[in-house]
């Protein structure tokens, strides 16, 4: 994913499938059958989620919750389910894992009128649902329920991130998906190079690369790379914002700014690291495999990655695992913030119970649950502490408190910065990622072929 981009790790798919104690059916045909009188009769007698009598007077109403289908997602969200059945007697929630291939089905089905009535959406995806006015404008409803204070306690980056150009608001914050610098511990002690800190910038990164680079099994052939990044749209932005670039006008979304001098020399610097110094592995080198298995397997001795890896980084090393924040880049420090959330299906029949709902997936609870279960970031500044209590206790010893705080650093010290997004957000993706597949994942065009992407990034907006 971008940091999970669609965030599905697991099969999704129309053909039938077993969820959670129900019968075997399709996705859609589900999905269409959880609103009608008879959803009832889905759920077996030994699932976990049946109704209860609704208060006198007042109709049952039932929704449909998608969310990620990794393995460790629907037993939590079942679990925490129940606690909002019991608060919540007149709602029937029914939870559907995402389809595989998740932006194509979740378009069709929006389109179709099919969608679930909430859902969670990310990074450059997330606003094409809100452009292709799917989502429901939560505004109002935050306006009359939140207080300042629930508001403030996320990341206001992130939290600006989730609103349209007009000032829709499409979103609300999942978890506070946080990018920061991975690095084996006994890998830089055994080829004699500092561990990183809070101080590094590109120049001290780029020298610890090259000394990490190595034969290791003298074959003539590299083996061990000094890091590695994700080829996708916040990741390389992050880097072009380092250096003082945009990929959109801030104050123009139809305005590419892609081929300007400071976002051009981002790229450039890494594309040289990939292609001219190959001391930053490309796709190819880590065998397509993803950034954290490649750190995980020793072929990278630092990576790029999110606070979203860390669960399976600790569980999957048998080395000691360091994290600094990002370094800096020659115009100022950045960090990525994702923009993972919650949304509300604008074709909804129960908007009003979907918004009880989303502000329950919102809670400081359900926060929690994600942040125990698989050491997810909470969105919420005021469980941050907490979050690092889980992870220490589960791996004592295995990588220090001070590491942990490193992705909440940009959360703290408001230097997170999320996805930049253009007003067709969809057609400049499509085109970006073409480019991208040849100038960093072939290694087969210059970067100035941005140049011609980013003009007919512009012709599309219009």
């Amino acid at each position: 994913m971008e940091p999970i981009e669609g965030a599905s790790n697991g099969r999704h798919e129309d053909r039938p499938t077993k969820i959670a104690g129900w019968p075997r059916m399709s996705r859609r045909q589900f999905l269409r059958q959880a609103g009608a009188a008879a959803a009832g009769a889905l759920l077996s007698g030994c699932a976990p989620l049946q109704p209860q009598p609704s208060p006198p007077g007042e109709e049952e109403v039932r929704l449909v919750y998608q969310d990620w289908r990794t393995e460790w997602f629907p037993p939590m969200a079942q679990q925490m389910l129940e606690q909002f059945h019991e608060t919540h007697p007149h709602i029937r929630v029914f939870y559907t894992p995402d389809p595989e291939d998740f932006e194509a089905k979740v378009l069709a089905d929006m389109e179709a009128g099919t969608a679930a009535d909430v859902f969670q959406a990310c990074c450059s995806f997330f606003p094409i649902l809100a452009q292709k006015g799917y989502t429901l404008d939560l505004r109002p409803y935050v306006e009359a329920d939140l207080d300042q204070a629930t508001i403030d306690d996320w990341d206001p980056a992130q939290y600006r991130s989730l609103f349209t150009k007009d000032g829709r608001q499409y979103g609300l914050p999942k978890y506070h998906g946080a990018l920061a610098l991975y690095y084996n511990l006994d890998l830089f002690a055994e080829y004699g190079t500092d561990y990183p800190d809070a101080e590094w910038d590109h120049d001290d990164y780029r020298a610890a690369m090259t000394r990490l680079t190595q034969d290791r099994d003298d074959d003539g052939k590299t083996d061990l790379w000094g890091s590695m990044l994700d080829i996708s749209w916040d990741r390389i932005q992050m880097h072009v914002n380092g250096w003082g670039g945009h990929f959109v006008d801030p104050d123009d979304p139809t305005q590419c700014r892609m081929c300007e001098p400071e976002a051009m020399a981002a790229m450039e610097w890494i594309q040289a690291r990939m292609w001219d110094d190959r001391v930053m592995a490309t796709p190819l080198d880590a065998r397509n495999t993803s950034t954290r298995q490649a750190f995980i397997t020793k072929r990278v001795a630092m990576v790029e990655d999110g606070s979203w890896a860390l669960k399976d980084i600790l569980a999957g090393a048998d080395f000691r695992v360091g994290v600094v924040p990002f370094p800096a880049g020659p115009v100022r420090r950045v960090t990525l913030a994702t923009t993972d959330g919650f949304g509300i299906y604008a074709g909804s029949r129960h908007s009003d119970a979907a918004w009880e709902l989303l502000k329950f997936l919102t809670s400081r609870e359900y926060g929690r649950a994600m942040a125990r279960a698989s050491f997810l970031q909470p969105a919420r500044a005021s469980l941050v502490n907490e979050w690092i209590g889980f992870v220490r206790a589960e791996f004592p010893g295995k990588i220090a408190e001070r590491d942990i705080a490193a992705f909440a650093d940009g959360h703290i010290k408001g230097y997170s910065v999320t996805a930049e997004v253009f007003a067709n957000m969809a057609e400049a993706r499509r085109i970006t990622y073409l480019a991208w597949d040849q100038i960093f994942g072939l290694g087969q065009a210059p970067v100035e072929q941005m140049e011609a992407a980013c003009q007919r990034i512009q012709e599309a907006q219009t």
